[in-house]
């Protein structure tokens, strides 16, 4: 898994937890604590994705465009990290009854671990992490 995933749940969380304004991608980048290039990148995606919004301009931002209840976390997980748990194999001997079958045999049991953390990650809304962090104020 990379940061991209995390950084996302973090803007989406953020910008759900003002959901009449705008936010800026630098107060966001502020509450991450990453430079704001990252977490543009981040929102780009989101935004592609139609998570959220934007406006450019005096007083744009970027806006949660979704029911928090609609987005999982493995909706998440699919844009920003899909194949992250796959294992990079070096080349192998393929003359040799391992090196010719680890990639696949190991491929196979990593795409399972990915559809069952899937299953879990769907669980899992905005609306639950939102709720989560009021939680503990």
């Amino acid at each position: 898994m990379n940061s991209d995933f995390t950084l996302a749940i973090h803007s989406l969380t953020y910008l759900a937890l003002q959901p009449d304004r705008m936010s800026t991608s630098d107060a966001i980048s502020e509450s991450a604590c990453v430079h704001p290039v990252r977490i543009r990148k981040v929102l780009s995606l989101l935004k592609k994705h139609g998570f959220i919004q934007s406006k450019e301009g005096t007083g744009g931002g970027f806006i949660f465009a979704l029911d928090l209840n609609e987005v999982n976390l493995w909706d998440i997980y699919m844009i920003t990290s899909e194949g992250a748990l796959q294992p990079k194999c070096p080349e192998s001997n393929g003359k040799c009854v391992v090196g010719a079958n680890m990639q696949n045999v190991l491929f196979n049991i990593f795409l399972g671990a990915e559809e069952h953390l899937g299953g879990y990650l769907k669980q899992y809304t905005i609306k639950d992490i939102v709720d989560h962090i009021k939680c503990e104020k």
